[in-house]
């Protein structure tokens, strides 16, 4: 039998990756995140994805072995579209990408602007269950856009 002064779990002692963590600035974790999505801009701006091929590198591997679109198929030519201001276009290729970037967007900025300044934003309250319907969602998008007749060859990219 335990005794109630015996803890379950002890954390190991501070070592220098904790210990950098715990004195890194709060300005850092933002600005590596905004540091991530500014190489994904230069890649994406860089590689042109609107004229490669299905078999050019970087790949779908799903779509490269099946020939079925993947939940993410065509994110990446939309997000191309968007940053030329082409919004029917990146809609054309993936509407719920286009359709999640501003939420996306406002919780980045609420949450650096937090970290950063200190200045809190109203925060976007997602449920369980918001998450779980666009999900779902998804989930009937991707199976929509790989059926091989009208009108849901319009979605397939």
């Amino acid at each position: 039998m335990v005794s109630p002064e015996t803890p379950y779990y002890v954390p190991p002692p501070p070592n220098r990756f904790t210990r950098l963590v715990a004195r890194s600035p709060r300005w850092l974790a933002p600005v590596a995140a905004l540091g991530c999505m500014a190489s994904a801009v230069g890649y994406v701006m860089i590689a042109d994805p609107t004229d490669s091929t299905a078999d050019a590198a970087p790949t779908c591997l799903l779509k490269l072995t099946t020939g079925f679109d993947c939940p993410g198929c065509g994110g990446t030519r939309a997000f191309w579209y968007v940053l030329h201001g082409n919004l029917p276009a990146a809609a054309r290729h993936h509407i719920l990408f286009i359709f999640a970037l501003p939420f996306l967007l406002y919780m980045y900025v609420a949450w650096a602007g937090q970290r950063v300044f200190g200045r809190k934003l109203p925060q976007l309250r997602i449920s369980p269950k918001t998450i779980g319907v666009f999900l779902g969602v998804w989930f009937v998008f991707t199976i929509a856009r790989n059926l091989p007749w009208a009108p849901f060859t319009w979605l397939y990219v």
